[in-house]
């Protein structure tokens, strides 16, 4: 199967420039393509993972990933489906975010440099921190309309409220970026997500308009292809991956493997085929099988979708945990050690031993004022009894043995335990 079927058949693919010549391309030989990855936290989220899974599909395909991280163009900040001005961070912030996601891109890619078709990671600061200002706008600069950049969507959005210049270069830099690659790797198709469409666009653009102008050569032998994602949405439209406590994040540190199984083990059952076909690795047969299966069958499919994803994402022995306590929690057979858990020290009931203030410190409420509205409501137990008592106390005794599983609604669990 030619690659760009075999991402269509999964339904990773939105949108193609050159269609015809990138299948051309795919069946002559091994394409190198890169993927962006904007480094301004210290972890991926699941946002990031469509991509991945798009490159580890590719590679095994036969084809050679280049992970991109934006140490240079994570200064100015992406305006793409933002309406505020991005927080600019320092270089040390942004290095040390750098070093971060790699060691998490290890776990869906090979970088075997042996290998022709080895993964690598590069860091556009590289060219991008000591770029000559004058050059760029000479050679680069010269070759964009600002007419046409300002029909972008990604620029829309942001001309209401204000743009800022810092912003609108973010467009250059990533098609420089593109170019670099092409110049330095040999670097043929840049791929995303779908909101970066009008940015892969003017990258794919430059690259040709550049060996025509530089070099003399007929506009278009210069290949260059753009390829977009689906973004990870609900079958009806909703973005997918937010929590009550924020981002799903792929950093066990961020979200417990248990809860980033259980989001997967609660999804709609409408959205499991799509999440199988994107999110694991499992065969197409397989996906369609158990994508078919209705009513109160569809939880086999959902327990593979959970446990597949967080294995990718936590490995193995994590997902086996999370899926064994899961079932430990709904089945009522005790409580299992991966369930999101934090030590109390009986010294700090002292200070506050509220059952609404630690509801709120350890996330299952956003605030002491949810937690009351939550538990006045009757969406609030301990160890499966209601409590909508909004002084009821935590004593250090209760914090024995098992200690307390407190439950937010029917998806949310946490406990405390005594310390020590």
């Amino acid at each position: 199967m030619n690659a760009l079927d075999l991402l269509k058949d999964r339904g990773f693919v939105k949108q193609i420039t050159f269609e015809d010549e990138l299948y051309k391309a795919f069946d002559e030989g091994m394409v190198s393509f890169y993927v962006g990855f904007d480094p301004t936290a210290d972890s991926l989220h699941i946002g990031h993972y469509i991509p991945i899974m798009a490159m580890a599909h590719l590679q095994k395909a036969g084809h050679k990933p280049f992970a991109l991280m934006g140490g240079g163009t994570g200064m100015i900040g992406d305006p793409s489906g933002k309406s505020d001005l991005r927080k600019v961070l320092t270089v040390e912030d942004i290095d040390s975010n750098v070093a971060h996601i790699k060691k998490q891109m290890e776990r869906f890619l090979d970088f075997d440099a042996s290998k022709p078709n080895g993964a690598q990671i590069v860091n556009n600061a590289d060219w991008l921190r000591g770029l000559n200002y004058i050059d760029f706008l000479r050679d680069v600069g010269a070759m964009f309309s600002v007419n046409r950049m300002l029909t972008a969507e990604c620029y829309k959005q942001r001309l209401e409220r204000g743009l800022t210049f810092l912003e609108f270069n973010y467009m250059l830099m990533q098609s420089y970026d593109f170019l670099e690659l092409n110049k330095r790797f040999g670097v043929e198709l840049q791929c995303g997500g779908d909101d970066q469409w009008s940015n892969m666009l003017a990258g794919a653009d430059l690259i040709r308009r550049y060996y025509h102008e530089k070099n003399g050569e007929e506009m278009g032998r210069h290949k260059s292809f753009a390829l977009t994602f689906q973004l990870l949405l609900t079958h009806d439209g909703r973005k997918m991956g937010k929590t009550e406590k924020g981002a799903l994040w792929l950093d066990p540190n961020k979200c417990s493997p248990y809860d980033f199984y259980q989001y997967w083990r609660n999804v709609d059952d409408q959205d499991v085929e799509k999440c199988l076909g994107l999110l694991t690795f499992l065969p197409m047969d397989e996906v369609r099988r158990l994508g078919a299966l209705k009513d109160s069958a569809i939880n086999e499919a959902k327990r593979v979708l959970a446990f597949e994803v967080t294995k990718n994402v936590h490995g193995e022995e994590e997902a086996r945990k999370a899926q064994q306590a899961a079932e430990a929690l709904f089945g009522g057979g005790g409580l299992a050690g991966s369930v999101p858990t934090t030590e109390v020290d009986p010294a700090e009931l002292e200070g506050e031993n509220r059952l609404l203030a630690w509801v709120a410190r350890v996330g299952l409420c956003k605030s002491n004022k949810e937690a009351r509205q939550t538990m006045a409501a009757g969406g609030l137990t301990v160890n499966d009894e209601k409590i909508t008592d909004t002084e009821y106390r935590i004593t250090p005794d209760m914090l024995d043995g098992d200690g307390l599983l407190i439950k937010k609604g029917k998806k949310s669990y946490h406990r405390l335990v005594k310390k020590g």
